[in-house]
């Protein structure tokens, strides 16, 4: 369940953030149309010198959707289908005098936390929609190369991003260490808002179906050194465990960090 008041919020703090970046981009790309070719999803394609039906020579440097982008519009709209369709009409404040037990509206708070709890594992299913993303993932890694001052990566493959000692980086890995990291001394604030909604346990747990919902709370199961316990994040408190200690995060919901 959406609440505008919450994604207004939200908002406004980014905003301003991004466009620092955008700024920063534009005072430190290497040329004044590299940040276009994020925009176009440019990208090398070195099958055009094997295509024989074609009577002009192309170019291998090409831009457009290409597989990845109309992946993207189809996630987009899923998202933008749901937003737009599950915006609560009632305020958070009212939202949760409507789920305060009474034994005579038992059935009404029980089909609105069944429905709640819908909502949660659809929010999940866009968490990885966005942080999955091959799209997503290389839209990024490009901007945070304009930011640094370097070129537009043309040859650029998820699939074989290097990592610092050589090996080839995952999802994750390229998330922290080559974005993410990247955002720590010009935006720092950018750079923890990427540190809180992005959580490699939560991801799993996520992808790999490593949880469940009781309650008030999401217990993650996503390592077997770490368990995630997930609070509402607007009706329940987070409490000091003495098994270990408390960590907040903004993915998916307020999560709780119990070392075994």
């Amino acid at each position: 369940m959406l609440f505008k008041e919450i994604l207004d919020v939200k908002y406004r703090a980014l905003y301003s953030e991004f466009e620092k970046l955008y700024t920063l981009i534009i005072q430190n790309q290497t040329h004044e149309g590299d940040l276009l070719l994020v925009k176009l999803n440019a990208f090398y394609n070195p099958e055009v010198k094997t295509w024989n039906n074609v009577q002009e020579k192309m170019s291998p440097y090409m831009f457009g959707p290409n597989h990845e982008g109309h992946s993207e519009i189809t996630h987009h709209d899923f998202i933008g289908h749901y937003v737009e369709h599950n915006m609560s009409k009632i305020s958070l404040k009212d939202h949760l005098n409507s789920v305060v037990y009474a034994a005579e509206r038992k059935k009404e708070i029980d089909r609105l936390n069944f429905e709640e709890t819908i909502s949660i594992q659809t929010e999940m299913l866009i968490y990885l929609k966005i942080w999955e993303s091959d799209v997503f993932i290389k839209k990024f890694y490009q901007l945070t190369n304009l930011l640094q001052g370097l070129p537009y990566d043309w040859h650029y493959d998820l699939t074989k991003t290097p990592t610092e000692n050589g090996t080839t980086a995952s999802r994750s890995k390229i998330l922290r260490e080559k974005i993410r990291n990247k955002f720590l001394e010009p935006i720092p604030e950018l750079y923890q808002s990427f540190k809180i909604a992005y959580t490699p346990q939560v991801r799993n747990a996520i992808a790999h179906s490593q949880y469940s919902i009781l309650g008030m709370d999401i217990p993650l199961y996503s390592t077997p050194r770490f368990r995630y316990k997930v609070h509402h994040l607007f009706r329940s408190k987070v409490h000091q465990y003495s098994a270990g200690k408390v960590t907040n995060y903004s993915a998916a919901k307020y999560t709780t960090l119990l070392k075994e």
